[in-house]
């Protein structure tokens, strides 16, 4: 009976404890229902409204009808209008295009003769799921009075795997991963770092030197900074030589790249440091924020299955920018001025969380 007593009290303690500690409260409640939320709503396998480009040199009424029917599908959004494959290419290579549809000058006389590929879908094949959504598509924009045979269906488009020719996952998942990786390492290692400090009494101490805020901030994000770059090497090397993961642009862009993802995740890092009380609630808000990050961002799940909504959440995430700039680079040869859009939407995260560390950091120690 003395030991169930004691048991007793001591869980009586945990209760009163966890009662007053809200945040874990929020994450016991929270993190079941952003996940049902996520993965019932927002995560989508069946991918539609793909960005397209369409290139129709034959301008006859059968190619505006291939043209038609391939946006009926709502496989495919079609953004806009281009002359000659070799702007598709163009817009594939900026990631501005998921797909892009050619048809030749000779578009009747083809489909009429069915001795050969009637059009041709050019796809930004670095994510698989969009190479299995063309071929979908293919099946889908069939002009025949009948059912054709199987052959005849696979003959009417040509589909051009741009990027990832022999359609491997590593080619697209490994360039990703080095985002999601740096996010889960830089926002937690900086978060808990200052966390810590602050709970032996250290950061009081630096508070009272003459030290300003921001310059103490500063001084404790750079050494993270290095071990981002080191990162990101350990990640590219192992990319290159197990997978064979290419890099077809420059390398001074991918650690540019790396760089401003790395800027929003420890800037990010540091805001929770001034929310959290302890090293364990840094943990918590630092997955909190991780659990979104991975499944919206385009890493797992393509980004265009997702509704609207989810879009919109995701747009707010730097995991999100990072992949398409690092895919753009890596895999597909973009410049960085092509990636205008994505770096801004970084430079502006870390602009406005670091801004906000800032002043919650002033307000508590100062």
């Amino acid at each position: 009976m003395n030991s169930l007593r004691r048991i007793f009290a001591i869980l009586q303690k945990e209760i009163r404890q966890l009662s007053r500690d809200r945040l874990t409260f929020g994450m016991i409640i929270g993190i079941p229902m952003i996940q049902i939320a996520l993965f019932g709503f927002a995560i989508n396998t069946d991918v539609r409204h793909l960005r397209a480009a369409v290139a129709d040199e034959s301008n006859t009424e059968l190619s505006r009808t291939l043209a038609a029917d391939a946006q009926a599908t709502q496989v495919i959004d079609v953004i806009a209008h281009v002359r000659t494959a070799t702007e598709l290419e163009a817009l594939l290579r900026d990631g501005d295009i998921d797909v892009g549809l050619y048809i030749p000058p000779d578009y009747p006389r083809r489909l009429q003769q069915r001795d050969r590929s009637a059009a041709q879908l050019l796809v930004d094949g670095s994510d698989p799921i969009i190479l299995s959504a063309a071929r979908q598509l293919a099946t889908l924009t069939q002009h025949y009075d009948s059912e054709p045979p199987q052959s005849l269906r696979a003959a009417l488009f040509d589909i051009r795997n741009h990027f990832n020719p022999e359609r491997r996952s590593a080619v697209n998942v490994v360039p990703a991963l080095m985002g999601v990786i740096l996010t889960m390492t830089m926002v937690l290692f900086t978060a808990v770092a200052i966390v810590r400090e602050r709970e032996r009494g250290n950061l009081e101490l630096l508070i009272n030197t003459p030290v300003k805020t921001v310059e103490l901030m500063i001084g404790k994000i750079v050494p993270y900074i290095f071990i981002g770059l080191v990162q990101v090497t350990l990640i590219v090397l192992l990319g290159m030589l197990l997978f064979r993961v290419p890099i077809e642009g420059t390398v001074a862009n991918v650690y540019l790249g790396s760089l401003a993802l790395i800027a929003a995740n420890l800037s990010l890092g540091l805001l929770i440091s001034t929310l959290a009380q302890s090293q364990f609630q840094a943990m918590q808000m630092t997955f909190f924020f991780f659990l979104p990050s991975i499944l919206l961002s385009g890493f797992m799940f393509p980004f265009a299955g997702m509704p609207k909504a989810a879009q919109y959440i995701a747009e707010v995430l730097p995991l999100t920018h990072f992949v398409r700039i690092i895919r753009g680079v890596m895999l597909r040869g973009a410049d960085l001025v092509h990636m205008v859009p994505d770096l801004g939407a970084l430079f502006a995260f870390t602009a406005v969380t670091l801004t906000l560390a800032v002043l919650r950091f002033h307000k508590r120690l100062d």
